[in-house]
């Protein structure tokens, strides 16, 4: 119950109906109860749940890879965190319940450096898959000492193999080792650049789908 504290015209405190009264430092005020929810499963909740739930499941396995690729867009939150809000907003195809990642629009490194050149994957043999890529040190904002940072990911094991201080820009190729259980599976291929210093990153760049060779009868 509100009560009236000075008089029909004055301010009150509590509660009359959906409206609350109150009192902060002198200045009476009165706000409206918000409407409570009678349904929270709302369709745009579940969407957006799903959405979330869709790329959580894309990034988990790559954390390791999203602390040295998000870390300049770290803000008041974790690389993460702000790996997540980009790829909702971004990676995301599909109708709902039919959400899939879009890898050409997926980004697991994010930056101003200048990224790869015209990128290629291929797996030359079991445990391997090598990255291949044109040198483009002499273009702005690239030195040759740059960092390939490379990354497959297994969806079928839920699993991600990577490197972020691999070969250098001017070297043109980085050989990732991944377990030999790959062999025949599916992985998706991802290619960025971080400067010598750690302080430029690149966007990462999705090179393709390469399956992993199996051994050698």
């Amino acid at each position: 119950m509100g009560k009236i504290s000075q008089g029909i015209l004055g301010g009150f405190s509590g509660k009359v109906g959906n409206v609350i009264g109150g009192n902060w430092k002198g200045i009476d005020y009165m706000r409206v109860r918000p409407a409570s929810v009678a349904n929270p499963q709302t369709e745009g909740q579940v969407e957006q749940r799903s959405r979330f739930s869709t790329v959580l499941q894309f990034l988990q396995p790559l954390n390791g890879f999203l602390k040295v690729g998000f870390r300049n867009y770290a803000v008041k939150m974790t690389q993460f965190n702000s790996a997540m809000s980009y790829n909702i907003k971004n990676a995301i195809i599909g109708v709902y319940p039919d959400y899939v990642i879009d890898f050409e629009n997926a980004l697991i490194s994010r930056g101003g450096l200048s990224g790869a050149l015209n990128p290629t994957v291929n797996s030359p043999a079991a445990g391997q898959v090598e990255f291949n890529w044109v040198d483009n040190s002499t273009d702005v904002n690239t030195k040759p000492t740059d960092k390939a940072m490379v990354l497959v990911y297994n969806p079928a094991k839920k699993e991600s193999v990577y490197l972020t201080d691999g070969a250098t820009r001017s070297t043109e190729s980085q050989t990732l080792t991944v377990p030999n259980l790959y062999s025949g599976d599916t992985v998706y291929a991802f290619i960025a650049f971080i400067s010598e210093d750690g302080k430029e990153i690149s966007n990462s760049k999705y090179v393709g789908e390469v399956v992993v060779a199996n051994p050698t009868p």
